[in-house]
């Protein structure tokens, strides 16, 4: 049972302070995803062997090329998605995927409330610039207003692991 759970324990400890440090300097740490990505295909291969190691592989890949193209065109950290490839190291690809879904409707909800709150009706007066053809995330996030325009999308990931062991424990 606690092998079982081990790798949520983890994951839910490494998102829990991916979002602590997303929310607090709009940064996911190296020191933190690169060790959870090298560690969970550590641990599924000499638990599990080379299927083990495979499947743990498998979730590494689709974690991060579900997030590299918003990485590529500017709209999403480096660490955001070296997060996900670690999410998916320890979780493989089916928990990987729904802690995505989570994580992406958590961070609609969001900027629903940053478009209603005072401080982005504020930063929208001045024009919407991230993303393709405008300034990069990592641009952005040394501005003053940037609380106003970025999305901590680590903190959404900690709020998707946690509704995606809810939705596993429903259903």
């Amino acid at each position: 049972m606690l092998l079982a759970c081990f790798p949520w324990m983890i994951a839910v400890l490494a998102t829990v302070t991916a979002a602590v440090t997303d929310v607090w300097k709009f940064r996911i740490p190296n020191w933190l995803t690169l060790p959870l990505l090298a560690s969970g295909l550590l641990y599924h291969g000499v638990l599990e062997g080379t299927a083990g190691l495979a499947t743990s592989g498998l979730g590494m890949l689709m974690g991060f090329a579900l997030l590299l193209p918003l990485y590529v065109a500017g709209g999403m950290g480096a660490g955001d998605v070296k997060l996900l490839a670690g999410l998916g190291a320890w979780l493989k690809t089916t928990a990987t995927l729904e802690i995505l879904v989570f994580s992406c409707l958590l961070a609609g909800l969001y900027s629903l409330a940053l478009l209603f709150g005072r401080r982005a009706n504020r930063a929208l007066e001045h024009g919407v610039d991230s993303g393709p053809g405008g300034l990069r995330v990592e641009d952005v996030h040394r501005r003053e207003d940037r609380r106003g325009r970025l999305i901590p999308f680590g903190a959404m990931m900690a709020g998707g692991l946690v509704l995606s062991l809810i939705w596993s424990q429903s259903g």
